[in-house]
């Protein structure tokens, strides 16, 4: 029987909390579908700062290389600057395996609330978000600081490798999945080279892909037709900022943060990839007992399912079992 190494990585307020019952259901899974997971809990994140000065060990890197996968609960804590937990662990992991494709998918379950004033139609989006450079890239720097004339200058790092390889992503997982559209967000009518460039490769590598539909809009226009019309988008393809902004948006759309899970991949599988839900450590209801999981309970076996995905070599065959997402089947085969 198949043996999946999983760390782990609870972190932070309801992190912790959420992971917990996560775990309960990937064990329910293991049982009834014949494959076992090894967890091992990692203590890092905040309280690990708090107490040693940095959010995991020296060698944490090297250690999550040993593992199939990675789960992660939240990080952030009040006492704690947020550039600091980014920085310490999640920036690191994403980085280090490779782990440039964020999928988040975003399904309007039906019974779900929704401020949505439309409700009866299908909404059913993921969002394609590079996840290693970009606007995250963390080059830049400041001088003077504390006078009349500080400057800080932060640059985004847009790179052909990088650029083409989460797009073609994009397309791959529409032509896999049998979707329809492929959406680039772009702002090239304001950032004349770094977007500009976004555009022609879209352009280049959507010319491959004859068959799905493309288009091309305007960050700021995508938040509003996102709100507007979300059943209008099927894969949308972004930058790290644009797509984590624009992330909030479908999630909220659909039922709010609570069910909406993010695989950070590495579609190659050289490298652990990393699976979390999209919500924060929420440390004002941390330990009162009234984060409920069951709430995220569909995100969480979206995300179970892509984890098991990506732990064997077989991206098909990972893990039995269908669930009902608005009306259609998705599916994942027993190894």
């Amino acid at each position: 029987m198949k043996q999946h190494r999983i760390a782990a990585i609870p972190g932070d307020g309801i992190g912790r909390e959420v992971v917990a019952e996560g775990v309960r259901v990937m064990e329910a899974a293991s049982r009834k579908f014949g494959f076992l997971c090894a967890l091992e809990d990692l203590p890092w994140g905040s309280q690990h700062y708090l107490d040693r000065g940095r959010m995991m060990p020296d060698d944490a890197l090297t250690r999550l290389a040993a593992f199939d996968a990675i789960y992660l609960g939240a990080v952030g804590h009040p006492r704690v600057p947020d550039h600091t937990t980014l920085n310490g662990l999640l920036l690191p992991i994403r980085r280090t395996f490779e782990q440039y494709a964020n999928v988040r998918p975003t399904v309007l379950f039906p019974g779900v609330a929704t401020p949505l004033a439309e409700t009866k139609r299908a909404i059913d989006i993921v969002l394609v978000r590079e996840n290693t450079e970009g606007e995250y890239a963390q080059v830049g720097g400041q001088v003077h600081g504390g006078t009349e004339t500080e400057v800080a200058v932060q640059t985004a790092v847009f790179t052909r490798r990088g650029t083409e390889r989460i797009i073609r992503f994009a397309f791959e997982l529409a032509r896999t999945q049998k979707r329809r559209a492929v959406t680039s967000i772009t702002k090239s009518n304001a950032q004349g080279h770094s977007m500009t460039f976004w555009d022609r490769v879209f352009r280049e590598v959507a010319a491959e892909f004859p068959e799905i539909e493309t288009s091309s809009i305007l960050v700021d226009a995508a938040a509003m037709e996102l709100i507007r019309r979300p059943w209008s988008f099927d894969v949308i393809v972004a930058s790290n900022l644009f797509g984590d902004i624009l992330s909030e948006i479908t999630a909220t759309v659909t039922g709010g943060l609570g069910l909406a899970p993010s695989a950070n991949l590495d579609p190659t599988r050289r490298h652990p990839s990393m699976f979390e839900p999209v919500h924060g450590s929420a440390p004002d209801i941390a330990g009162r007992g009234i984060a409920n999981p069951g709430r995220g309970g569909r995100g969480r076996r979206a995300r179970d399912r892509r984890a098991l995905n990506f732990c064997g070599p077989r991206p098909d065959r990972a893990m039995a079992g269908c669930y009902r997402a608005n009306g259609r089947f998705i599916r994942a085969l027993h190894p």
